[in-house]
């Protein structure tokens, strides 16, 4: 463990009251200016969140994976846009630095990432590359000692106030799937790339994305994460599992959130002169929550001991993530029922939480990309 039991709690139980007092009394101004507070985002470095998976020995905190979850718990309770801003430099932003880059990346970026200095973004996803991501065509040439980079992003995470892009650019154009990518580091400050406008999105209002176009952009040979081309893919490969719990831990901490606004309207709300938690029907669904809620906490704390202990989780990751995302989408709908008519009213939580969850079935691998591994992991070990 990273830290003893004693500081871990006082790091939760400094998470929560930051949760209580100071995210969730903030979301109607994020869901009104499509913006985190910039005083919530200082509070936010100055409690470390954004070297959570970080080294210490780079300014991070260097939690484990089963510590992380548990922060993600408690983090998961307010609006998912306070994670997403944090969410690329603890993940693949900083953690393919970490497993696979070379001593000078790792003096240079980390301490920037942990700190909250700089914000980084993972440029993945582009027009005609989602699921399939060992298909994407941003060119990267070689150009002396340097490579010059042409393409579009898209839906990327952070872009319109990121500082450091890590970018998928295929440097090999004759070799096809995922040996020919590399990874880049690009400060977003080079010439050639430019943002796009923010999306309008269904939800996570706050939680900014963008597209992102280079267009002869240069950047030197030493920005390929690890100075070696052609491992890009791996290296987002490495960190895949991280992700993918840390995520299914924050649809566990959306689920208790909701969880705890319908059960809390249930005991006030009255019709034939009762409060409504007392019709079985009521009682059903948030029953039926709690069950799902405990199973998919339960899962996330396995996989992440498992992790820690130096097993390959890869199938287990991705039963944790389908399930969880599957299983927060089915508490969001009920917790809106419950509600009934409120529930559809935006003045009440709910209803902006039935919109931003369902975005977790999607990124990080959809719910079928996790069909697929899981099947195809059971498949080669049959």
């Amino acid at each position: 463990m990273a830290l003893d039991s004693e500081t871990l709690a006082q790091l939760t139980g400094t998470m929560q009251r930051f949760v209580e007092e100071r995210l969730i009394p903030a979301e109607p101004r994020v869901e009104a200016e499509n913006a985190i507070p910039p005083e919530i985002v200082e509070e936010m470095r100055h409690l470390g969140l954004f070297g959570m998976s970080i080294p210490q020995e780079h300014g991070g905190l260097g939690l484990t994976m089963a510590e992380e979850v548990e922060i993600a718990f408690v983090l998961g309770r307010a609006a998912p846009a306070f994670r997403s801003l944090i969410g690329t430099n603890n993940g693949i932003g900083s953690q393919g630095i970490v497993i696979d880059g070379t001593p000078e990346q790792k003096a240079h970026w980390l301490p920037r990432l942990a700190s909250g200095e700089m914000i980084s973004s993972f440029a993945l996803t582009e027009p005609d590359a989602g699921s399939d991501a060992a298909s994407i065509s941003l060119s990267a040439r070689r150009d002396g000692d340097a490579y010059v980079l042409n393409g579009a992003k898209r839906f990327i995470t952070n872009a319109p106030v990121a500082g450091l892009f890590t970018v998928m650019a295929r440097t090999e154009p004759d070799v096809k799937g995922a040996k020919g990518i590399s990874a880049f580091l690009v400060e977003a400050d080079t010439p050639g790339l430019t943002v796009g406008k923010p999306d309008r999105k269904m939800g996570q209002r706050g939680a900014l994305t963008a597209d992102v176009f280079f267009e002869d952009c240069r950047v030197p040979a030493s920005a390929i994460i690890g100075g070696v081309p052609g491992r890009g893919f791996a290296t987002a490969m490495k960190v895949l599992d991280r992700g993918r719990l840390h995520i299914s831990a924050i649809c566990a901490g959306a689920a208790t959130r909701l969880l705890d606004d319908a059960l809390a309207f249930a005991l006030e709300r009255k019709q034939f002169d009762q409060p409504i938690a007392e019709f079985q029907l009521i009682q059903a669904m948030l029953a039926d929550s709690r069950t799902e809620l405990y199973a998919g906490q339960s899962m996330v704390r396995d996989a992440a001991r498992r992790r820690d202990g130096g097993e390959s989780v890869s199938l287990e990751a991705s039963c944790c993530k389908l399930f969880c995302s599957e299983m927060v989408g089915r508490v969001a709908d009920r917790a809106v029922q419950i509600h009934g008519g409120a529930g559809y009213m935006a003045d009440y939580a709910v209803e902006r939480f039935y919109r931003d969850v369902r975005l977790f079935r999607i990124y990080e691998g959809t719910s079928q990309i996790q069909q697929l591994v899981i099947a195809r992991n059971m498949i080669a070990g049959a």
